[in-house]
């Protein structure tokens, strides 16, 4: 976090560009207090357009004054050019030094009504390989600073109307259902993010009949699915669409991707997000032939591409990225999401626990409102693997996010840590925590209000 927001809080932090608007700076105790009636210079500047002593020409600059209300706090406003980040730096008179420089964004006409939130959209519990029983995975998360996360265990839906049932109405952490797809024929992994039935379930026997048989209550969020199919007859429907398939020239591939096929169609039916994960995943050798990889790339039977995902290698993000670019210079451009696919939620002992997540500018922090986003590219992928984060997409969106990674997700993630440890303590059987948990829902809907005026 930069150190002015240790002792200046300063919102809106983001607005809609090219209009006037007003911005408050508030100290954060006696130490930054600004001077009772003493007129403050400000100056703003559009970062883009460098500095004024070198670049006269360019616009996106003005200087003002403001002298502090009754409430110690400075207001002033301000002509906000285009989209970008401003400094502006406050100074005892026209020719000082700046006292603080705080940043804040302006954003294009598109962005209106649009929020940031971040979270996760793979990952995993004790209810297949994880590490966490599902109610601890999300504690840990809302405390890791997410808004939203999924359980996508593999092959098991109901793990995630599990997570949905024991933390409702106590946060505001939107917990999504969800399911990591594995089905016959086919070893290209897939992600049902949101859909409303589980697609594992309907091939039985699987393993998400464990509990509850093929009891719609456990394979569905609203009691609706399609009727489950025997292997026998999902195998006889796969091996006829994969006869139609004539531009992969493997059997294996071919039976792979008429699989893949359906699958997107039923998370289509679900009302899902279905996500490509990590084709470049080292398990024993590559996970996926490279030249099959692009082949599903190019068809695209999926609705974003996991172009960061848990693992730390070079060879793995590094690969996912450049191919991401590359296929971008040819005209094709899915969305982009990040994920941990997480095995465990503890970040001390284990390194992928925070090493990538997405960042989705939506209207509001529901299922439908972030797949709709998602889909009409207004997502970011966020590579945490060390402290010198990297952000990947289109670049107009990767600008404002770095400005948020640095100006606005260190004071959410210092509230929603506390969250975080106040859930794990109602897990635990503290009868405190439920009252603390409800004095604490609403924070960050209320700093979201505060911080983005769009």
């Amino acid at each position: 976090m930069h150190p002015a927001l240790y002792n200046y809080d300063i919102f809106p932090k983001a607005f809609l560009g090219d209009r006037e608007t007003t911005v408050t700076v508030q100290p954060l105790g006696g130490h930054a207090a600004f001077k009772a009636d003493h007129v403050y210079t400000v100056h703003v500047r559009k970062v883009a357009n460098s500095s004024p002593h070198l670049y006269p020409e360019y616009s996106g600059r003005s200087t003002l004054t403001a002298t502090p209300d009754a409430d110690g706090c400075l207001r002033f406003t301000a002509y906000f050019e285009g989209e970008g980040e401003h400094y502006l730096r406050i100074c005892d008179s026209p020719d000082a030094r700046p006292l603080v420089q705080l940043s804040v964004y302006s954003l294009a006409e598109d962005m209106a009504g649009r929020y940031p939130y971040r979270g996760d959209l793979h990952l995993h519990t004790t209810r297949s390989d994880g590490a966490q029983a599902p109610e601890v995975v999300c504690a840990n998360y809302r405390g890791h600073g997410y808004d939203f996360t999924v359980i996508s265990d593999h092959e098991r839906y109901y793990p995630s109307l599990e997570a949905q049932a024991y933390w409702k109405d106590l946060t505001d952490l939107n917990i999504v259902q969800g399911e990591e797809i594995h089905l016959p024929y086919n070893d290209v992994h897939y992600v049902n993010f949101g859909g409303t039935f589980s697609v594992n379930a309907l091939v039985s026997p699987r393993p998400n009949t464990e509990k509850a048989g093929d009891d719609l209550a456990w394979r569905s969020l609203d009691g609706k699915a399609p009727d489950p199919m025997t292997h026998e007859q999902f195998s006889a429907m796969i091996k006829e669409r994969a006869a139609k398939i004539t531009d992969l020239d493997k059997e294996s591939e071919r039976m792979s991707f008429a699989v893949l096929e359906w699958t997107y169609e039923q998370v289509q039916a679900a009302g899902g997000l279905g996500i490509f994960p990590h084709p470049y995943w080292l398990f024993d050798m590559m996970q996926l032939p490279e030249d099959y990889t692009y082949y599903i790339y190019k068809k695209a039977p999926f609705d974003a591409f996991e172009v960061l995902g848990g693992e730390n290698p070079f060879s793995h993000n590094g690969f996912q990225t450049a191919l991401y670019y590359e296929m971008k210079q040819q005209g094709i451009d899915p969305p982009v999401v990040g994920s941990t696919d997480s095995h465990s939620s503890i970040a001390e002992h284990n390194r992928n626990a925070l090493i990538c997540s997405t960042i989705v500018f939506a209207p509001e922090n529901t299922d439908r409102a972030l797949i709709n986003s998602i889909k009409q590219k207004y997502s970011v992928a966020v590579d945490t693997i060390s402290k010198e984060y990297r952000l990947v997409g289109d670049y107009r969106l990767v600008k404002y996010a770095c400005f948020l990674m640095e100006n606005y997700y260190p004071l959410h993630d210092r509230a929603c840590l506390t969250e975080g440890y106040f859930m794990n303590r109602y897990v635990a059987g503290d009868k405190q925590a439920i009252d603390v948990l409800a004095a604490m829902k609403g924070q960050i809907p209320a700093m979201i209000k505060k911080y983005f005026s769009v």
